[in-house]
């Protein structure tokens, strides 16, 4: 692994804000730190950078343990949520002030500037001043002059967090375009999961101070492997009495359970003609339009379910009985979470009409 923690406890008088945290990045890719707030995340980039010292454990950059190495030899790079600029520098003084810093000859100076100007999509605007960039320009300038002193590793503290939804997602596609193309091993903090799924390579999650999972966004998405995680990903719904549901029994020590939108079909009433015994009536509580797709809220039995439901189906609306149709769901007891398919699904169970 390129980036390492191993065992970091950080503690801020009788808190403890990172708790036996443990977790490697392999180089050049591009982690997120997902959690919600207050869980740590900010605290282990901040260690990282060395802005924080840990009362524990060890951190390594390529192999190189750098727990009592200043911030500024550690070689990262940081980009704050606020930009950061210096307002009375332009672009291209903004860029090159890490690299003058650094003492480095005019020409070196020039062409590497000039390389990141056209690399981040600014050609044209070194002359400008921060206060006569847009939001996105300003975090590509952030960008830049963090990568300009060629650092091992660079780190962005929730670096969409201050810039309109429609830019942010450019700029997610840009990032994550450019990072894979410098070949730089990145980690950002984010809250936002739908985020930290289309942008990271990896995720690590974070709760209480603590690593719930790490690994590719898919792995955890499709394999929660706590409660916490199941709960926190997706836009779920946790129900106590899950064994009312067809085709799912109580299991021991699996007191809730987590439905998914895309576990669950919403028919109109008369529509389903396969998998009738494992079908549930239901009835609309609320129907919001998503664009290019319904969000509703359904009650079945003494559960709120949510589930998505396309535009090209007949339309439903508030307080109309529907059939719903629940294909899993996840159970978890304490410590571990287990996915559980519909019996009444199975071919041995199927009543075709």
């Amino acid at each position: 692994m390129y980036v390492e923690m191993k065992h970091i406890t950080k503690q801020y008088g009788g808190f403890t804000a990172s708790d036996d945290v443990s977790f490697g990045i392999e180089k050049g890719k591009l982690a997120a730190l997902l959690g919600p707030s207050g869980s740590g995340k900010t605290t282990i980039l901040r260690m990282l950078a060395g802005l924080e010292v840990p009362n524990s454990g060890d951190i390594f950059i390529a192999g190189r343990r750098i727990n009592t190495i200043p911030a500024a030899r550690r070689g990262i790079g940081f980009v704050f949520q606020n930009y950061a600029l210096f307002r009375y520098m332009t672009v291209f003084e903004n860029i090159a002030f890490g690299l003058e810093i650094q003492k480095k000859k005019k020409s070196e100076i020039e062409k590497r500037v000039t390389d990141l100007i056209g690399l981040t999509g600014l050609s044209g605007l070194e002359k400008r001043y921060p206060n006569q960039l847009s939001g996105g320009q300003r975090q590509r300038v952030a960008f830049a002059r963090a990568l300009a002193p060629n650092p091992q590793v660079l780190l962005l503290d929730e670096p969409f967090a201050a810039i309109d939804a429609k830019v942010r997602q450019e700029l997610r596609n840009w990032l994550k375009d450019t990072i894979h193309r410098v070949g730089i091993t990145s980690i950002f903090v984010t809250h936002d999961q739908e985020e930290a799924v289309e942008v990271a390579d990896e995720i690590i999650i974070t709760n209480h101070g603590r690593i719930e999972q790490s690994g590719p966004p898919a792995a955890i998405y499709k394999k929660p492997e706590t409660p916490f995680v199941a709960q926190f990903i997706g836009d779920s719904a946790v129900v106590s009495n899950y064994e009312c549901l067809n085709g799912f029994d109580s299991i021991k020590g699996a007191g809730k359970a987590v439905i998914r939108p895309e576990f669950v079909k919403v028919y109109k009433q008369g529509a389903l003609h396969r998998y009738i015994s494992a079908a549930e009536e239901g009835r609309v509580e609320s129907v919001v339009f998503r664009g290019n797709h319904l969000d509703l809220t359904v009650a079945v039995k003494d559960v709120s379910i949510h589930a998505e439901y396309s535009m090209e189906e007949a339309p439903v609306a508030v307080g109309e009985n529907v059939t719903v149709l629940i294909y899993r769901l996840y159970v978890f007891d304490e410590n571990r979470t287990y996915l559980t398919e519909n019996k009444a699904m199975k071919d041995t169970n199927l009543f075709y009409i």
